[in-house]
């Protein structure tokens, strides 16, 4: 697991044993998140107003259903400040992917988004399969190579084919969509890796059960009791963030706002963290199914 060549979080690199399962070839889509959402009437996080208790001191315009969006600027702007880009959208929401006066009725194969840990969770429930864990997630991307750049080898492009949906040109103000894709694409548009599974890579990131750390931990408490579970969430926390103690997941495979001068993270073993209370318009799910 990891590397040693890229960002600071992705090492120190180790060997981990995961036992036998099966995933999902594909994300999980629109239509199959419909179809949760018909059956069990659930309404996800963005769909629900934030609790003032949850968030003191917060601007009552921002206590309302909303989510996390992608602007792209009209130019070059300052990459060490995020909010050049991201907002927060009211009405924003996994129906409306760019906010209340944008849908899903042409997009039912795209990969679900905005979906915050709970609703990953809620729908793994439903379904009878289960998150993976951040190894396991990792295994099934790396499709067989121990330690290739991508999923699919050490070349991003071989032969000039791209073979996941991510960011070309210069982020955030230049898209060229040499894929094919500005946002999110189709589940399934790209080849998959050696063990069948499309779309690993780019599109939309993927949560797992792991709590954060900004480094592999290479002693992991084996059998995951009570005491080492709270003091991973603990260590979870955004050590830039004291006063605001929102445990974070970790999430993996990069996604289509994934480029090379801000987010080379569109390899198996790159890793970001995400507040398990956000919701955004690249983070999806897929799930896993191991035997009794």
């Amino acid at each position: 697991m990891g590397s040693n060549n890229h960002y600071s979080e992705e090492a120190p690199t180790q060997v981990a044993t995961v036992p036998g399962f099966w995933m999902d070839k594909f994300a999980i889509t629109n239509r199959k998140f419909s179809l949760f959402v018909h059956d069990t009437k659930y309404v996800t996080l963005a769909e629900r107003p934030p609790k003032a208790g949850d968030y003191p001191g917060a601007k009552p315009e921002l206590l309302r259903p909303a989510s996390v969006v992608f602007q792209k600027p009209p130019f070059r702007v300052d990459l060490h400040n995020h909010y050049n880009w991201w907002i927060y959208v009211a009405g924003a929401d996994w129906r409306h992917p760019e906010g209340p006066d944008s849908s899903i009725e042409d997009r039912a194969e795209h990969p679900v988004v905005h979906i915050a840990y709970e609703d990953a969770d809620a729908y793994a429930k439903w379904s009878g399969k289960e998150l993976p864990t951040e190894a396991a997630w990792e295994f099934a991307a790396r499709g067989g190579f121990q330690s290739a750049a991508y999923a699919w080898g050490e070349e991003f492009t071989p032969a000039g084919r791209y073979m996941a949906n991510t960011w070309q040109g210069e982020f955030p103000w230049q898209n060229l969509a040499s894929d094919g894709y500005e946002g999110t694409a189709p589940v399934g548009q790209f080849p998959p890796n050696q063990f069948g599974l499309f779309d690993i890579i780019g599109n939309v990131w993927e949560w797992t059960t792991d709590w954060y750390a900004a480094h592999h931990s290479v002693a992991r408490a084996c059998c995951g009791g009570s005491i080492a579970k709270n003091r991973d969430r603990e260590q979870s926390y955004d050590p830039q963030m004291p006063d605001i103690k929102i445990p974070r997941k970790v999430i993996k495979g990069g996604s289509f706002l994934c480029a090379p001068n801000y987010c080379w993270r569109y390899r198996p073993a790159a890793r970001m963290a995400q507040p398990i209370d956000t919701s955004t318009c690249h983070v999806g799910m897929r799930f896993i199914l191991r035997s009794p």
